[in-house]
């Protein structure tokens, strides 16, 4: 047995979760890698090969790897738990009018509790991930997450479901390096191919990047049921035929095809009677949401009044706001406007670096 004890990595194949992999073997870790075959891109009826995570050159580069350096490796087939879950709520969530965030509901429902059960089962003593975050126990007892030091690549925003038991078992190596330092790694470790490896920021199950097209073969007779909605401003006057409200997103611009002189925004969806609200750009501005379905992370709950730095997508650099304990969730008051709330993104809480908590954004307004 390890001094340093044994360890399940998350390897997917790629530069980050290998480099990990190697980092933990060769500091003296008893590694096990395991790769998660999530999807099958056959059954979903899309023309694109499978990529990312999924790609069976993905998992012969990380068994490889496993080999070389002496290493158990395993396949786990999650496919069912994932589409049952990740992918059903993908589909639910546009057709409800919203933009869901399938890696957010991947992480916190489906891949951490799938490596802690083999985890178990294996006698590890930890889960590792190739994220670029970190994750250590604070003074008061609880397990925070704060943002990886590369903030071109920091991917604490998407963690923020992972709960207490999760993050207790949870090393994450790659927090405290930037993504050039991984590149040498993998180099010196003997991989200069993963140094050059392309990376995808697709989503998983949606290799195309056409979430449209996804929708239009997962749900029979799509297309007819939701074709020829209206295009309405905000006094609900009529402005053109759209091709199905599920098909659009609030924030969205581009491919609305639809003429009107001036640049057009979604603005708010409205599933009941498939209209999609278009708007100017100033009338995507917003200043108040409520969240709900949250997870405390560095707290067990917040005060009122408690000052933070929130983030509503992926890449938003965060705004200073104030929340608010609400009987529906959180109510989030900004100090500036803030464009683009869509219903259905995740939003996550800092305070500095460290993440407060997180939630998902059900409604937002301008007070």
């Amino acid at each position: 047995m390890s001094r340093k004890g044994k360890v399940m990595v998350a390897m997917s194949g790629g530069i980050d979760s290998t480099v990990v992999a190697l980092m933990l073997h060769h500091e003296g870790y008893e590694v096990v890698g395991i790769t998660m075959k999530t999807w099958d891109y056959a059954t979903s009826g899309g023309g694109h090969k499978e990529t990312g995570c999924c790609n069976i050159d993905s998992f012969n580069d990380a068994r490889q790897a496993a080999v070389h350096h002496g290493f158990p490796h395993f396949i786990l087939d999650i496919r069912e738990e994932f589409g049952d879950f990740v992918v059903e709520n993908f589909v639910e969530e546009y057709m409800a009018g919203r933009t869901p965030n399938p890696c957010v509901m991947c992480n916190t429902h489906i891949k951490w509790r799938a490596l802690l059960k083999r985890a178990n089962a294996l006698d590890c003593d930890f889960i590792a991930t190739g994220h670029y975050a970190n994750v250590y126990q604070a003074a008061n007892g609880r397990y925070v997450i704060s943002k990886g030091l590369d903030e071109t690549k920091d991917q604490s925003y998407v963690l923020w479901g992972l709960d207490q038991e999760l993050l207790s078992r949870t090393i994450m190596p790659l927090g405290k390096y930037r993504k050039t330092a991984i590149r040498q790694m993998a180099i010196d470790y003997g991989y200069p191919e993963l140094a050059k490896k392309s990376e995808s920021y697709e989503i998983c199950f949606v290799p195309d990047n056409d979430y449209r097209g996804f929708l239009k073969r997962r749900v029979e007779g799509l297309e007819e049921s939701v074709a020829g909605g209206w295009f309405v401003d905000k006094e609900g006057k009529k402005l053109g035929q759209h091709k199905g409200y599920p098909f659009y997103t609030v924030g969205q611009r581009k491919g609305l095809d639809i003429a009107l002189g001036k640049p057009a925004y979604v603005t708010a969806i409205h599933p009941d009677t498939n209209t999609v609200v278009l708007g100017d750009e100033t009338d995507l501005e917003q200043n108040d949401m409520t969240v709900t379905r949250l997870n405390w992370i560095k707290y067990p709950g917040i005060t009122d009044g408690m000052e933070v730095t929130t983030k509503i997508r992926y890449k938003d650099k965060g705004a200073i706001s104030t929340l608010y304990n609400d009987a529906n969730g959180i109510r989030v008051k900004f100090y500036d406007h803030v464009k683009s709330i869509a219903p259905g993104q995740s939003a996550v809480f800092y305070e500095g670096d460290e993440v407060i908590g997180g939630g998902i954004i059900q409604k937002g307004w301008l007070l």
